[in-house]
């Protein structure tokens, strides 16, 4: 039965999140969070760093880690089997279909006019993520013992050093893990 559902879980966002992985995450947030309750925010919001920082495509590394968590190797294999099943179907018939109509006007219409959703789509799963990085899990208010102040320093110095140098953006990603790891073992002291 757990096979079923994250196939199922899986097949519905590879089928449904238009636009690459950070359109997904909402929809990823969706399956594994609030429908099958698999984890918990901030284990999803270590997902997504986990997906980002592994090569491939982030939808693909967060449904074989989801599928990992739940039901071990089988598990992976199917929910990544879930999430990529749809893009076969649906790029093989796109190509097909642009090959055979790619110059009609309309076609490159309904083209342009997914890009706003999209845009839309990603925004939201990267407030999202802000949000679980700057608050601690389950409040979301200015009461400044609900702020995770690491993740606010953190997220402003990453931002500054990405926007002022030319720092690889995994180099950064690994910085700032490897300080709140240092932070943490010193305040635990």
């Amino acid at each position: 039965m757990i096979y079923l559902q994250l196939f199922l879980a899986f097949l519905n966002i590879g089928t449904f999140s238009f636009g690459g992985g950070y359109a997904a995450m909402p929809l990823i947030q969706s399956q594994v969070i609030e429908k099958y309750g698999w984890m918990s925010m901030q284990q999803f919001t270590d997902l997504v760093t986990i997906a980002e920082m592994t090569p491939g495509p982030i939808a693909v590394n967060a449904s074989t880690f989801v599928g990992n968590m739940v039901a071990g190797i089988p598990g992976a294999l199917v929910a990544t089997f879930g999430c990529i099943l749809p893009s076969c179907i649906i790029v093989t018939l796109l190509a097909y279909i642009y090959m055979k109509y790619g110059q009609m006007k309309l076609l490159k219409t309904v083209l342009l006019s997914l890009r706003p959703a999209v845009v839309a789509a990603i925004a939201a799963s990267g407030l999202s993520i802000l949000i679980s990085a700057a608050f601690i899990p389950g409040t979301f208010s200015l009461n400044p013992s609900d702020i995770r102040i690491m993740g606010v320093v953190l997220f402003i110095g990453a931002l500054a050093v990405l926007q002022t140098t030319k720092l690889s953006p995994i180099l950064v990603m690994v910085s700032c893990g490897a300080i709140e790891v240092v932070v943490y073992l010193i305040s635990g002291l």
